[in-house]
């Protein structure tokens, strides 16, 4: 389903300022994969999120979506097959406009926009019946402004969003980072129903090594812009946190001096 062979990117090159973010980075998903990836600061998450993304070019190698090479493609040509959650709750929606007309624009990425943009009964159904799912209760503020709604509500909204389409790819940057550890939770619970239920292939960047254990079936650590760890299934399953802090010594030689890594 995603392939990245070779991956580089350097930022800043040949000033003093030069940070090699993603070092011939080499990653295959199989369609339904849910992967979680962990690392310091510095370690390439994002980066390699954006990356898939197109928010940067890469500097080298190829990135392969569902048999297609995207490397090139620009940021707006790969939205289309892409699902993103960012870690602002303001990002992702359109704080002036309601509900039911956020979701009508997801409904539309990709496609040709043109003046009849109204939206429909069924697609009024459609969103009433996924918002339901949430257990929010938005289902019953359809015509709410978006600006309205809580920080959990409006990340649970912009996961809809996302997966609104069933996307090819699901990128969850940190998506839980800003919000209450309760809130966090019930987001975390929907993202596996909504990614369990629609088996959406997910690359889930997070700070927090319990749900990174909990949630996919497989999970990455990165360092210094490469991929040092790479495990899933039953040796997953069997993880603590402490066998992946050990891990990271190991494998990078050097504590994991990242007191949000270690959250419960």
């Amino acid at each position: 389903m995603l392939t990245l062979n070779g991956v580089c990117k350097t930022f800043n090159a040949g000033t003093i300022n030069e940070k090699r973010a993603l070092v011939n980075v080499d990653l295959h998903l199989e369609a339904g994969d849910f992967v979680t990836v962990i690392g310091g600061n510095g370690a390439g998450k994002s980066t390699l999120m954006n990356m898939i993304a197109g928010v940067y070019p890469i500097d080298a190698g190829t990135i392969t979506l569902d048999g297609q090479n995207i490397s090139r493609l620009s940021e707006p040509a790969r939205a289309k097959y892409l699902g993103r959650v960012f870690q602002d709750p303001m990002m992702g929606t359109a704080a002036d406009m309601q509900i039911i007309e956020n979701l009508a624009m997801a409904k539309r990425r990709g496609k040709t926009r043109t003046l009849a943009w109204g939206v429909t009964r069924s697609e009024k159904d459609e969103y009433a019946e996924r918002l339901r799912e949430l257990g929010l209760g938005l289902e019953k503020r359809l015509t709410a402004k978006v600006g309205l709604l809580s920080g959990g509500q409006r990340q649970a909204l912009t996961l809809l969003m996302a997966t609104l389409t069933d996307p090819k790819l699901l990128l969850l940057d940190e998506h839980t980072a800003a919000l209450d550890p309760k809130t966090a939770a019930k987001v975390l619970d929907l993202t596996e129903k909504i990614v369990g239920e629609h088996h959406l292939t997910t690359l889930m960047v997070t700070h927090n090594m319990n749900d990174a254990i909990r949630l996919g079936n497989r999970l990455i650590m990165m360092h210094e812009g490469r991929i040092i760890y790479d495990v899933s299934g039953a040796e997953k399953a069997a993880l603590t946190v402490a066998d992946l802090l050990q891990k990271f010594e190991e494998v990078s030689g050097g504590e994991l001096a990242n007191d949000r890594m270690l959250l419960n």
